[in-house]
């Protein structure tokens, strides 16, 4: 008798989660940031993130699909170095007083197991929309010890071609037209 209460329960612990819904997670600024690096002259690299992110995700890991909507602050640019960080917001690169956001869209999730592996969506950046492929190199979830609810998230990378967007500046100095783009995220079980 044991046994089948058991075996039932089973049952219906895995009919529930069969017929999931998908969760919305919103993104935990404190926790979530894009970064960027290019090679410079071939010697060292230079490196830069935004410290505002906000967006949100949507979730459904019973049926392996999910979305996300997140919008930088391309004001909040931070190289470091003040003078840096203004050369890269200028009208000459970013422009952030024209475009102060970026927007990835996505709704394409590529799962290996239970865990997200790639994020296929379109990034807008100076006004110009491109589509984007995201590689997980880190992804889990787990229930926060400090805000008593599940966060999900991990390491997103990126290489954009930045003339795309419209982002030409140093091609002629033999900068490279490619650069890494990695974005942490965790985002909070809503």
């Amino acid at each position: 008798m044991k046994k089948l209460s058991l075996i039932v329960a089973a049952l219906g612990f895995f009919a529930a989660a069969a017929h999931a819904e998908p969760a919305t997670y919103s993104v935990d600024p404190s926790h979530t940031f894009a970064s960027w690096e290019i090679a410079h002259f071939n010697t060292s690299t230079n490196r830069g993130r935004f410290n505002k992110t906000t967006g949100s995700v949507t979730l459904d890991k019973a049926a392996k699909t999910g979305s996300l909507d997140v919008t930088v602050d391309t004001t909040s640019l931070d190289t470091g170095t003040a003078a840096f960080t203004k050369h890269i917001s200028s009208d000459e690169m970013l422009n952030v007083a024209a475009f102060p956001a970026a927007h990835l869209v996505a709704s394409k999730f590529v799962f290996n197991g239970d865990k997200v592996s790639e994020i296929d969506g379109n990034l807008t950046l100076m006004g110009k929309t491109n589509p984007v492929v995201l590689k997980a190199t880190n992804f889990n979830c787990y229930m926060s010890p400090m805000v008593k609810r599940e966060v999900c998230g991990g390491d997103f990378d990126m290489m954009i071609t930045r003339s795309q967007f419209g982002v030409s500046y140093g091609l002629n100095y033999g900068f490279p037209d490619t650069m890494r783009v990695v974005i942490q995220v965790e985002a909070v079980k809503q």
